[in-house]
Order: structure tokens, then C-alpha cells, then sequence
């Protein structure tokens, strides 16, 4: 599932008339290199919440058969949280699914990661990195068997511990995990639920994902993430 319902308020005037998915890297819409990414690596149906300007989005991709994917959409009339969202597709995902947050231009390896979950069996595995500034994203710590023992959402620095790695927004989950999630209620699966199961002593896999990713979250990591895309330090799917 792509996440891509938020507003970007961050982004605005950009976002004032696109979506945030939607911002342009070399002539195209990220959102279109997240759909390639997907397909490349095997994942040929999806599911995409919408929430802001979503008439944008849907008549670009349509049903996704131009690029080798079936697309069907979540029209959210309140934004519900990561794990909110999801929650109210559940009928989708009888079998393990990933979860992509649309606002992440992205190379990932994710049959990498698709297969290290399914080898290690934990109900949920978060994709990790590293970068030098992690006050935007969550900060999470490992044991020496990978499961993750430490959690701490947008840290102050005074909160950065040695030895992060930053949450990637990118997850492999077993279908029990939206058994958590209560249904029509706002809920994010970083505060909310990888919380709940980590104080629950459940364990949850931290993977080290192979690739790079560029943040849109603000316009300057969004002018900084386009000179990355220009000059050739990013590879593009």
C-alpha cells in the first residue's frame, strides 16, 4: 500500500494545486517512480489512499495498466494515520504487504527486504538507514539479533542515542498486525502501534535497506532532493 493522502502543508504554495506525491523530479511525478519501483520488484497490485486534490492523482494513474500495475484507491474524507489508513482496507491484505509512504523518492532494494522478512518471521519488519540528521524521522536501535529495542519519534538532539538508524517508512507486515489498529480512528503505526508492540515485548525486525532516500517534507530538502535527482547522485527507478 502507498500512503499519499497528506496535505504537505509544508510544501504549500507547491502543493496549493498538487498533490504531494505529485511534486515533478525530471519531467515526472514522484509518485510515478514509487509505481516503478513497486513493479520492479514484483508488486503488480496496490492500493493508494488519497485524501488532498485525489482527482489529480486518479486521473494520471487511472488503473495503472500503463505502467504494468492494478491500482485501486482509498478515498479518505479524514486523514486517518499510517496505520489508520491501512486499517481501513484491511479486507485487502490476506497475506503479508508492504507499506510505502508516498512522500519518499526512493531506490530501494525491496525484494531484499521482502525476502529477509519472510525468512525471519516477525509480524512486522521496518525498513532502516542511516542519515546524519534524523530529527525528522524516527530514531530506532537494534539488538545484535536485529529486532529493535529502541524507538524514539522526531527526536530532540538531546534524544539522538549512538549506533540509529532512521525509520525508512518503509514496512513488511503480517495481516494480524491491523488486529491493533482500531477501526475509523485515527492511528500511526510508528507512535501507535510498533509502540504498543515493542511495550508488549513483541519483537519487530529492523532491516538495513539497501538504496538512498531523498525527504520532500520541507522545500528545502525538496530543492535539495531535486539537485541530487539533477546532478546524477540519485539513481532513479
Amino acid at each position: 500500500m502507498v500512503l499519499a493522502a497528506g496535505r504537505g502543508s509544508r510544501l504549500r504554495p507547491l502543493t496549493d494545486t498538487t498533490p504531494k506525491p505529485m511534486i515533478p523530479f525530471a519531467g515526472k511525478p514522484m509518485l510515478e517512480y514509487i509505481v516503478r519501483l513497486l513493479a520492479q520488484h514484483g508488486f503488480d497490485e496496490m492500493v493508494i489512499n488519497l485524501y488532498h486534490l485525489p482527482e489529480v492523482i486518479q486521473d494520471y494513474f487511472g488503473d495503472g495498466a500503463d505502467w504494468g500495475v492494478k491500482i485501486t484507491y482509498s478515498l479518505e474524507k479524514e486523514l486517518l494515520g499510517t496505520a489508520g489508513a491501512v486499517k481501513r482496507v484491511a479486507d485487502f491484505f490476506d497475506e503479508p504487504f508492504l507499506v510505502y509512504y508516498g512522500d519518499n523518492l526512493t531506490n530501494f532494494d525491496l525484494t531484499d527486504f521482502w525476502q529477509t522478512h519472510h525468512c525471519e518471521g516477525e509480524i512486522a519488519s521496518i525498513g532502516l538507514l542511516w542519515m546524519d540528521d534524523p530529527t525528522s524521522r524516527g530514531i530506532i536501535g537494534l539488538d545484535k539479533r536485529n529486532r529493535i529495542d529502541r524507538f524514539v519519534e522526531k527526536p530532540r538532539p538531546d534524544q539522538v542515542f549512538d549506533d540509529y538508524l532512521v525509520n525508512a517508512g518503509t514496512y513488511v507486515l503480517e495481516p494480524e498486525i491491523l488486529d491493533r489498529v482500531p477501526a475509523d480512528a485515527v492511528c500511526d503505526f510508528s507512535q501507535d502501534v510498533f509502540a504498543d508492540l515493542l511495550a508488549a515485548g513483541l519483537p519487530l525486525l529492523g532491516h538495513r535497506i539497501p538504496g538512498q532516500l531523498l525527504s520532500t517534507d520541507t522545500p528545502e530538502r525538496y530543492q535539495y532532493a531535486c539537485e541530487c535527482v539533477d546532478s546524477g547522485s540519485f539513481t532513479l527507478p
